[in-house]
């Protein structure tokens, strides 16, 4: 009996080191087995559904429901050979790439809301539910509980956002009705076909209309006591006076920080940040969610170890699992203070997940994990696909998760001195590598000097920033909250010092075209096939299908750096018109359609502003007639005020005209581009070849959508 008790505990404390060694001599893709698939195939599914020409309908929608049939038949037959389990995994993927294109759908009906289809001047009134600003540095307020002029109420948007006048700083709090006299019209299209779409993402956000007001704003009725948004008002306080504690631009950053609230700050601190790639610790992420649950749990565990040392009860007390719920309730704290955006609630879902899995006698940070919480995102909100932030922090996480066990291994042969440093060496280096080609391809942009700025800045995040953010909050009640905010701001003053430090330094950015759509896909498929079927310690041929997303890789490479640009991209309001020469693409207004005219530069990889860009051989004629020669019979802009008479006398064979102005014209042998033939198009691109012209609209890329009016 002795003895098979001692056998049993021998093979127990064998099979126990045996689970401890695991991490060591195997990889983070081989311990999640099918798990980190689940969201794979679920994106698979959802960007299917975003990819098609138009809005899936019943037969599209009962398709989906019969596939996810037929694949969850195929998954749970048991398998008998080989080609079993081959059918068996395919309907595993097929089961879950029916599901994301069923979610889809389903979030699709449910955010459906009106969008204002004309454009709109007249009186305004509604309920302040949102404060921030715009890229032009002016306060805009979203409104909801909308009522417009002579409008019927199954017709009006469900939210509206207004720029408000330069200069305007006081605003009315969350939760006040107010009125104001301002323009409102649709969300805009893509500044040029294929480009980014902000009638999709504000349709997902039930955005229906937006515009500006040159008027003061009036409160009609002030915020109701109770609501929904009497926590809203207190978050807006609570940042306005960690804004007035700290001051400058370093109590806007630290406000942000930890309300979420970047209205106060400006565009240039924005751009400084963005040049020096520090401009993802303004919005509120992982990172900062994982540091602040990450403080509480260590501080939660190191007192719960105390007060078990003090009263001499061993290990009674459950420290990581009291310490891990700690964590959480303080990132659902963290959660709602800072306003609870997309982000936020990305980051939180992670969190609690991660803790979660020591509640659950789990690893707290494994591809199941990340993969869970990316199952519960794409759930609730498919449409976070499509986004940079999601698209960046799963693939920091993922790639520090698959580089910790090689870590622990070099790890373990360095002084204890040093592990601190390389680690965090290496994990900027790291993740800077993974999200570096998804914010070049949406951006356009590379900050070369941002591991070091990342070095420089994100312990000095963990240490001072963030715990002193709670620490404030505990001790302002009483009046002791000053060292605190001191010591917070002390530590965004490093971080804007270092940011204008590493954003001046020659060459921190560079500009790189924008690739075209499949490239961003072709990368994440790649990136995570290569990950999830890689084998350690498995000969070369074992590891065919890892070798496969390596090839993905260098595919989507291969089409990035053979990506052309538009010869000709005209905007959707007529205003603005560029050709691409040897020298660049040259505009043919200094002024005028800006954001328009930023973004085709951006994406053509230019840095140049507009006016440089206008400057350029390629135009000539007046200010209002401009001429470029093209193949055919040349490309004429013509703007403002008699363009519908000039229109008619200039058509002749051959010759594009563009005018932002409507033109009544019979039939002719040019091709006309008014006012009226772009509000139906959209942006246009243009390109030639031997077969001739080729034109792509907007809209006809968007396809049938409702958020394409």
């Amino acid at each position: 009996m002795a003895s098979d008790a001692a056998t049993v505990g021998h093979e127990k404390g064998h099979a126990s080191r045996k689970r401890a060694a695991r991490p060591l001599t195997e990889g983070a893709a081989e311990r999640a087995g099918l798990m980190p698939w689940v969201p794979f195939w679920l994106a698979t599914g959802i960007g299917l559904w975003f990819a098609l020409p138009a809005q899936p309908g019943t037969i599209a929608n009962a398709l989906a429901v019969l596939a996810a049939l037929c694949g969850v038949g195929l998954w749970y037959q048991r398998p008998a050979s080989s080609m079993a389990e081959a059918l068996r995994m395919s309907g595993f993927a097929l089961m879950l790439i029916a599901t994301g294109f069923g979610l889809t759908s389903l979030r699709a009906w449910r955010v459906e809301a009106p969008v204002l289809a004309f454009r709109y001047y007249g009186p305004i009134e509604g309920r302040v539910i949102e404060i921030d600003r715009s890229a032009r540095d002016r306060i805009r307020l979203t409104l909801d509980r909308v009522r417009l002029d002579r409008m019927a109420p199954e017709r009006l948007p469900q939210k509206v956002r207004l720029s408000l006048p330069a200069g305007v700083v006081d605003t009315p709090p969350p939760g006040t009705r107010v009125m104001l006299t301002g323009h409102l019209g649709p969300p805009p299209g893509p500044a040029e076909p294929g480009g980014f779409d902000f009638r999709r993402a504000a349709w997902f956000q039930s955005l229906g209309a937006i515009g500006y007001t040159r008027d003061p704003v009036m409160v009609a009725a002030p915020a109701e006591p109770g609501g929904v948004l009497r926590l809203h008002r207190l978050r807006m306080r609570l940042s306005a006076a960690m804004q007035d504690r700290i001051g400058g631009q370093a109590g806007a950053v630290a406000s942000a920080l930890m309300t979420g609230d970047r209205s106060g700050i400006s565009e240039a601190t924005n751009q400084m940040m963005r040049d020096s790639n520090l401009f993802h610790i303004i919005s509120i992420s992982g990172l900062h969610m994982g540091m602040l649950a990450g403080f509480v749990y260590a501080a939660l565990r190191l007192m719960v170890v105390a007060g078990q040392a003090a009263s001499r009860r061993g290990t009674e007390w459950p420290a990581h699992k009291l310490a891990a719920m700690g964590g959480i309730v303080a990132a659902a704290a963290y959660l709602w203070l800072s306003g609870g955006g997309v982000a936020t609630e990305r980051a939180f879902l992670m969190v609690a997940v991660m803790l979660g899995a020591i509640l659950a006698d789990r690893r707290a940070l494994s591809l199941r994990t990340v993969a869970l919480a990316a199952v519960i995102i794409l759930a609730l909100a498919p449409e976070a696909l499509l986004t940079p932030g999601f698209q960046m922090s799963f693939a920091a996480t993922v790639a520090l998760i698959v580089i910790y066990p090689p870590w622990l291994r070099l790890g373990a042969h360095l002084p204890w001195y040093l592990r601190p440093v390389v680690m965090l060496v290496l994990s900027s280096v790291v993740a800077g590598m993974a999200t570096s080609p998804i914010a070049a391809a949406h951006f356009s942009r590379m900050a070369h000097y941002g591991v070091l700025a990342n070095v420089l800045v994100v312990p000095v995040t963990g240490v001072l920033i963030m715990p002193m953010g709670p620490i404030a909050a505990v001790l302002a009640p009483v009046g002791l909250d000053g060292p605190a905010l001191w010591l917070m701001g002390l530590g965004v003053h490093w971080m804007l010092a270092v940011g204008a430090w590493i954003a001046g330094l020659d060459g921190a950015v560079s500009n790189v075209v924008q690739p075209g759509p499949l490239v961003l896909p072709l990368l994440g498929a790649g990136a995570v096939i290569a990950t999830l079927c890689w084998r350690s310690g498995q000969p070369a041929w074992r590891n065919l299908r890892s070798s496969a997303g390596v090839g993905l890789l260098a595919v989507a490479l291969a089409l990035w750096l053979g990506t052309g640009r538009p010869e000709v991209l005209i905007s959707a309001q007529g205003d603005a018109v560029g050709i691409m020469t040897g020298a660049g693409r040259v505009l043919s207004k200094p002024k005028g359609g800006s954001f328009t005219v930023g973004e085709w530069l951006e994406k053509d990889g230019d840095a140049a502003s507009q006016a440089e860009a206008a400057a350029r051989l390629g135009w000539k004629g007046g200010a209002k007639q401009r001429l470029a020669p093209i193949p055919g019979g040349g490309l004429l802009h013509l703007t403002g005020k008699g363009s519908a008479e000039i229109a008619p006398a200039a058509c002749r064979a051959g010759r594009i005209i563009v005018t932002d102005q409507a033109v009544e014209m019979q039939q002719g042998e040019c091709l006309l581009l008014d006012m009226q033939a772009l509000r139906r198009s959209g942006a246009i691109a243009m390109e030639w070849d031997e077969r001739g012209m080729h034109i792509r609209s907007a809209n006809d890329l968007t396809g049938a959508r409702p958020w394409a009016y």
